[in-house]
């Protein structure tokens, strides 16, 4: 059966559904991933720290391999290498295995999250129109079924091994479908040439596109990890309510993101971003003082919505930058966030050990207010200007 590409623009947003399916509904098992190991809070933010060391690894080198072998073959085989990933977290023996997998799993996540993000922005760059809110919109909404199939899961006390290892053959189907037969996007114009590092180093104009993105990063991050344990340590509900945090958060930050180009297209990125922040810290704050389980469902839902265009405007503003190939420049400032974010998992483990879940998630609010700050760095001008269109 000969397979026949898609468009250009169906073809990388069914590439980023597929990327978040890839992931399981891992987040919503993590709390039965620590009960059948039997290991506290702190142990498991430890075993959690091994994600981002494995994508700082792989950030380092991942431009020149997109470089040299394409976005496509990236995709082709990291993809299915992330499901596989997941499924092996479900049956790992031991607190230091799963730290192991995770930086694995850390590594094959981060080539194909540039190399989706690269291929996005190429897109944009040939069609002239946003697309990359619309993109990380569908990856949020596959996110949010796979982590509504583990909520289903967990109710009906589906072993972890059994509901992750289901999730693998649907993915290889799935790229074997889509990423085989796809044609890349031609790469973005830029007024550097390509120079072959041993190691990728960021620019300077990296670093302020960093300080808006790492709120919402930590707050992706937190909730991913630990609203569920959140809403168990804080409100007396069955296990299968405390998963729906994470859907609350999902179903926000999509519709945020599906919505998002054209309020960026109308309105510009520093207005939507400041707004959005705003509400971010209303629903942050709502979580750490909530009184009961609504308000808190509410302030992940509020959390949701504000930060729905972090990560995806400052990828757009990192490859736009023009000095270099957009793949070196998004490598780049997802290294320094990873880099930035390395010791938060087992950070928060530890202040939710000792203080208590809710200051773990108060503590963010800070970090809040700097990327509320520095907005206006989205929309400074760059080497490669592009022509935009109302999609």
């Amino acid at each position: 059966m000969k397979l026949f590409p898609l468009a250009p623009r169906p073809t990388i947003i069914t590439i980023f559904l597929l990327h978040a399916l890839a992931n399981g509904g891992l987040f919503a098992r993590i709390p039965d991933i620590q009960d059948r190991l039997g290991i506290d809070e702190g142990t498991l933010g430890l075993a959690l720290l091994g994600q981002p060391l494995g994508a700082i690894t792989m950030f380092l080198f991942g431009s020149r391999i997109i470089e040299a072998v394409g976005t496509r073959r990236v995709l082709m085989l990291g993809i299915p290498a992330m499901s596989l990933g997941v499924a092996l977290l479900g049956v790992a023996p031991s607190a230091a295995v799963l730290f192991a997998v995770f930086a694995v799993y850390g590594m094959v996540f981060a080539a194909s999250n540039v190399s989706i993000n690269v291929e996005a922005d190429r897109v944009e760059a040939a069609s002239g129109q946003r697309i990359m809110n619309t993109c990380h919109g569908v990856w949020s909404i596959g996110l949010l079924g796979a982590s509504l199939l583990g909520t289903l899961a967990r109710g009906l006390q589906v072993p972890v091994s059994i509901h992750l290892m289901a999730m693998l053959p649907v993915i290889v189907l799935g790229a074997a479908m889509v990423i085989v037969p796809m044609r890349e996007s031609p790469p973005r114009a830029h007024s550097g040439a390509m120079k072959q590092r041993r190691v990728l180093l960021p620019s300077l104009m990296t670093f302020p596109i960093v300080a808006f993105a790492i709120s919402g990063a930590l707050l992706e991050g937190a909730t991913r990890n630990w609203s569920v344990i959140y809403m168990g340590d804080s409100f007396a509900a069955p296990g299968w309510v405390d998963t729906l945090t994470l859907p609350a958060f999902l179903i926000a930050q999509s519709l945020g993101r599906l919505a998002a180009d054209r309020w960026i297209t109308r309105f510009g990125p520093t207005m939507v971003a400041r707004l959005l922040m705003a509400v971010a810290f209303a629903g942050l704050a709502l979580v750490a003082l909530a009184p009961g389980l609504g308000f808190a469902l509410a302030g992940f839902l509020l959390i949701g919505l504000g930060v729905c265009v972090s990560f995806p405007l400052a990828t757009s503003a990192a490859a736009r930058l023009g000095d270099r190939p957009s793949s070196e420049n998004v490598a780049a400032f997802t290294l320094v966030t990873q880099s930035t974010l390395l010791g938060t998992p087992a950070l928060l483990g530890y202040i939710a050990a000792q203080w208590g879940i809710r200051v773990t998630f108060a503590v963010i609010l800070p970090m809040v207010i700097v990327s509320f700050l520095v907005a206006p760095v989205l929309g400074r001008r760059t080497a490669a200007p592009v022509v935009e269109k109302v999609a």
